[in-house]
């Protein structure tokens, strides 16, 4: 008998497959849990998501909550500030409410150290515990106007900073003192900590020199946390995504950088889209990724490949 696991299979809506050696292991799939979904409400895993209003953040959260998780969105606004004007339609909470997920939102100013603490015990205030922190929140101000670093105002790379490296310094602190806190999941593991990095943390990007280096310290961070608590059984793992289609790569493309030329450089079907990125902390925060904590996991379609 072939064995089969879908993570990210829709159990109630997608054909079987026409094969008839997997009609049986297709079937019994369907009543299998998902990856964050464990039996018993109780031990559902909970996620905050920051930057969760639009983009990555918005897929990602709306990934998690379709596998059971308990979400709690946060954002500066609930309501997106996004050239993609699907994204404006409803908040992320609501949607994943509207859906049948559970989620909450919750406003904070991720840069500042007092509004992220407070995010994490209101997070565990609502669901109980605190299982999966995703640092996502990020701005590229150099993808409306790139410059070099001699002509980078002081203002500009010290608020890329505090979004891209100070929120997950905050983020990670705030809740592995939580994780270490609370008893363990049942799978006997304390946490997941997932990063949203970018490729520009790994190579470099003309015009782009703050948030390359904020995207830098991110993957450097993550490694250093997973080796710090790997003890503690917390995973600590980082995504860095190549060109993807949000409200940042629309500014990108309307400040001179063809989406013709990007295509090119994604030998796998272009620039992304957000739903392409939001299924690796899915993977991340299972079982399926057990061993794995300290990754800088590339999410490129081939564009550090070459």
């Amino acid at each position: 008998m072939v064995q089969e696991r879908h993570i990210f299979a829709s159990y109630t809506s997608n054909p079987s497959p026409t094969y008839p050696e997997l009609s049986a292991s297709w079937r019994s799939c369907h009543a299998c849990p998902s990856p964050l979904a464990l039996r018993g409400a109780s031990t559902k895993k909970v996620a905050i998501v920051t930057g969760s209003s639009s983009g990555l953040g918005r897929a990602i959260a709306q990934a998690y909550a379709r596998e059971g998780a308990l979400v709690a969105c946060v954002d500066f606004s609930p309501l997106a500030r996004s050239a993609i004007v699907e994204e404006t339609a409803v908040n992320t909470d609501e949607l994943i409410r509207q859906n049948g997920g559970s989620a909450i939102f919750g406003q904070t100013d991720v840069g500042d150290s007092q509004a992220m603490k407070n995010l994490v015990k209101t997070t565990v205030s609502e669901f109980r515990r605190l299982d999966i922190l995703v640092n996502n929140a990020g701005i590229s101000v150099e993808a409306r106007d790139p410059l070099p670093l001699d002509l980078t105002p002081e203002e500009s790379w010290d608020l890329t900073m505090k979004i891209n490296a100070r929120s997950v310094f905050l983020g990670t602190k705030f809740a592995i003192t939580q994780m270490l806190a609370q008893d363990p999941h049942p799978s006997g593991d304390r946490g997941w900590i997932i990063n949203i990095s970018s490729i520009m943390g790994g190579i470099a990007g003309e015009g782009n020199p703050s948030y390359c280096a904020s995207k830098g310290a991110v993957s450097s961070l993550t490694r250093q946390v997973a080796i710090e608590y790997a003890k503690d059984r917390i995973r600590c793992n980082a995504i860095c995504p190549g060109y993807t289609q949000t409200a940042i790569f629309s500014e990108a493309t309307k400040s001179g950088t063809s989406f013709a030329g990007m295509h090119r450089k994604h030998p796998f079907g272009g620039p992304g889209k957000p739903e392409d990125i939001a299924r690796s902390p899915v993977v991340l925060a299972s079982d399926d990724a057990a061993w794995l904590t300290g990754a800088n996991m590339f999410v490129d379609g081939g564009y550090t490949a070459r």
